[in-house]
């Protein structure tokens, strides 16, 4: 049985809503009540960013900082891990509102160090009409789902993205570009590029047999497949491509432009043309079948945050989420307006109400 990760406590300190938070946690469900503005999300932000990353909002790190604080914020937690008792603490100082800082026992650390200990999963409301919008969204939320079993690769993501960014501005400068430190951007590229565009592919080729193996549920059954086109040699193709690019403005080829594809499976059409609460089921049993393949994986239960879960889905549906959650033995943090939503379920229940929760 994979064992479960489970914050024990979570204090906040200038973040967001919140001028001082606290919570005492369990381990299982939790529902987190509150009006609408409240703080619920915040606090669903804060447990997010303690993965690599920009947390479930993807804003920049200053943006969290308190409105009328001292600048910075904290969020401090205790983690019953496999391996013990783990105290971690992260954040910004004042000083420099967008630099992370993390500690890890009370020694700093860099931010992907915090997959040794847990894995973050997370789904909201933005998220509910992810197979409709533009393919950014989709890789974003692939590349979470990497991360959670390869923890290295959002350090090969942003190193690709530097290497690209790097590249695109001596195409499109004023002067001649230096042919050897565009062969090394480029090299750097493929580096990074190929390691990106294997950790997907094997993670979707992973999510999808997983998902081909659930047994039948509540939840529609999904297919998905990744479409990349990166070149076999990406330098070589990057080399000739140097004209396009710099006509263009930008790369025109490489793992940047890969698109998760979801296929509803019973109905063999493309996810993007079911209803909301169609597309919220198909995304619900994805994240369902990602959290089984990181626990079986890894030996280890991720985290799950799931705010707003119950909007879109019908009684029935709803319930059997609950069930399955459940079932799970992940700690799981859930959020809505009404605790009805959450009536007949054994869960720890919180309440959140003006930068509070009790």
């Amino acid at each position: 049985m994979p064992a479960a990760a489970a914050l024990t406590s979570l204090t906040l300190t200038d973040f967001r809503s919140y001028g001082r938070g606290e919570v005492v946690a369990e381990p299982g469900l939790i529902a987190v009540t509150g009006d609408n503005g409240a703080g619920k999300t915040n606090l669903l932000e804060a447990i997010s960013l303690l993965s690599p990353g920009r947390g479930l909002r993807g804003s920049a790190l200053s943006d969290a900082a308190r409105l009328g604080g001292p600048g910075g914020f904290s969020i401090a937690v205790e983690l019953s891990a496999p391996g013990g008792m783990v105290a971690i603490g992260t954040g910004t100082a004042a000083t420099a509102p967008d630099r992370r800082l993390l500690r890890i026992n009370g020694a700093a650390a860099p931010a992907a160090a915090l997959g040794e200990w847990l894995s973050v999963l997370w789904l909201t409301p933005a998220m509910d009409r992810l197979f409709s919008e533009p393919a950014s969204g989709r890789r974003r939320f692939l590349d979470r789902l990497v991360l959670a079993l390869v923890p290295g690769h959002g350090t090969q993501a942003a190193r690709y993205d530097a290497a690209m960014r790097a590249r695109t501005r001596l195409l499109t400068g004023d002067a001649v570009p230096d042919p050897a430190w565009l062969e090394a951007l480029e090299r750097q590229m493929a580096e990074h590029g190929d390691a990106v565009a294997r950790a997907r592919r094997e993670t979707v080729a992973a999510l999808d047999t997983a998902l081909a193996e659930a047994a039948p549920g509540p939840f529609p059954a999904a297919r998905v497949a990744l479409d990349d086109a990166t070149p076999a040699d990406f330098a070589d193709a990057l080399r000739r491509a140097r004209a396009a690019d710099a006509g263009a403005g930008r790369a025109t080829l490489g793992p940047h432009r890969a698109d998760l594809t979801v296929t509803h499976a019973a109905k063999h059409q493309p996810a993007s043309r079911g209803s909301t609460g169609e597309q919220k089921a198909l995304l619900v049993g994805i994240v369902l079948a990602h959290a089984t393949l990181v626990a079986a994986r890894t030996g280890r239960l991720p985290l799950l945050l799931l705010d707003e879960v119950a909007a879109h889905l019908d009684p029935g549906r709803r319930a059997a989420l609950f069930d399955r959650l459940a079932a799970t033995g992940a700690q799981v943090w859930m959020t809505g307006t009404e605790p009805g939503l959450f009536e007949g379920i054994a869960a720890q229940r919180l309440t959140v109400a003006d930068g509070r929760v009790g």
